[in-house]
């Protein structure tokens, strides 16, 4: 069984983001927001470090069987190619340690750009004031979530500059902050084609990554909801995996979270943190946000985070909002609910090793009976 999901094959274009939340000192600025504590999750592991800030206490050694389990059922080739390790994110490097704050800023949309863009920039600085070194913008926070506004709003991010203005705002505050911005998504142009897309600034303000989202929202519900995007927009051609002075971070937009494969392609190159920009709707919000993020994160054993903008009841498109964080257990760590609000967390990246030892699913895997293939990353070989 062949995937046809790709996956950048230059490994300059991988990009780590970890996510590991420290639950109760979580911070949400909204009176309606709230952290959660599963009561069944080991403790958070100390700062003495052993494998990525484990302490020996926390260390779970795996039965011998793992071994035989290992040698017939072939997990190493249920990934083709084999899976990346972990790598060491450049952050526990410099601090000894595996944890740091997330921001994740649920904007109101409004049909004027210019002050869309000023309350984006608002949002980041409030959330970087209070700590936050990765900064996670909602879908199409630059202009109303609509067919006949994306060409309106639509700039073009490769001249950048006054073609670009919703970039040059992330790029000039990210390097003003050394922070880095997962930038949520706008409509970019280029040449004749429309696409939504996510932008990656690093904290020096440079461009470090360009997602176009996968897989386009069209979808059909009688007397719900009927939306196709592909009445204007083009679907993205390539996964977007990117390594930051937060670590390694794999980006998708709002639908390319139905597709696990994507997901688990990321996961295979290494991802600690995916990160999803999404508005998804009155519909299948309250049916599926938080089960696909849920879903995500405990079969990829990794941290998901994701943005919306705030709920607009009189809009043309109405988003279900409810921002959120979920850990490698596939625990809500951090949500809010539909107002305007700015969620600040802490993730710790050892969480990811723990949770991995905790249930040691890559090497329980049955590559003798199937196989998730990497098509770009195998094709580069």
């Amino acid at each position: 069984m062949k995937a046809g999901i790709s996956s950048l094959a230059n490994s300059k274009n991988l990009n780590l983001h970890h996510f590991s939340f420290a639950v109760s000192r979580s911070t949400i600025f909204h009176p309606k927001s709230f952290s959660r504590r599963t009561s069944f999750l080991s403790p958070i592991p100390t700062k003495t470090q052993s494998n990525f800030g484990l302490s020996r206490k926390n260390q779970i050694h795996t039965p011998n069987f793992s071994s035989i389990m290992a040698s017939s059922y072939k997990p190493e080739q249920a990934r083709s190619p084999p899976a990346l390790p972990l790598p060491t994110p450049p952050i526990s490097k410099a601090r000894f340690f595996c944890s740091f704050k997330i921001g994740l800023c649920q904007l109101s949309v409004t049909a004027d750009k210019e002050r869309n863009i000023a309350h984006a920039r608002k949002a980041i600085e409030e959330a970087a004031g209070k700590g936050a070194q990765l900064v996670l913008l909602p879908e199409i926070w630059n202009s109303p979530y609509s067919n006949d506004s994306f060409p309106v709003y639509a700039e073009d991010i490769d001249a950048g500059g006054d073609a670009s203005p919703s970039t040059a705002m992330l790029s000039e505050v990210s390097r003003l902050l050394k922070i880095t911005i997962v930038g949520g998504s706008i409509p970019e142009r280029s040449g004749n084609q429309l696409y939504n897309t996510c932008c990656v600034f690093g904290t020096d303000g440079k461009l470090k990554a360009k997602h176009r989202k996968i897989h386009l929202f069209d979808i059909d519900i009688p007397g719900k909801i009927t939306f196709i995007e592909s009445k204007t927009l083009t679907a993205g051609q390539s996964p977007t995996i990117v390594d930051t002075d937060v670590g390694r971070i794999g980006i998708g937009i709002c639908y390319d979270i139905r597709f696990q494969e994507l997901a688990m392609i990321y996961a295979a190159r290494g991802a600690h943190l995916l990160c999803y920009p999404g508005a998804f709707n009155m519909t299948t919000g309250p049916l599926h946000w938080e089960l696909l993020q849920r879903a995500r994160a405990a079969d990829n054993q990794l941290y998901v985070a994701t943005c919306s903008p705030a709920r607009d009841a009189g809009a043309g498109y109405v988003a279900w909002g409810h921002s959120t964080l979920v850990g490698p257990f596939g625990e809500v760590l951090a949500t809010t609910e539909h107002e305007e609000a700015i969620i600040i967390a802490e993730i710790d990246y050892s969480l990811v090793e723990l949770r991995r030892t905790n249930l040691p699913l890559q090497k329980q895997r049955r590559g003798d009976l199937y196989q998730l293939v990497d098509v770009q990353r195998l094709n580069s070989q």
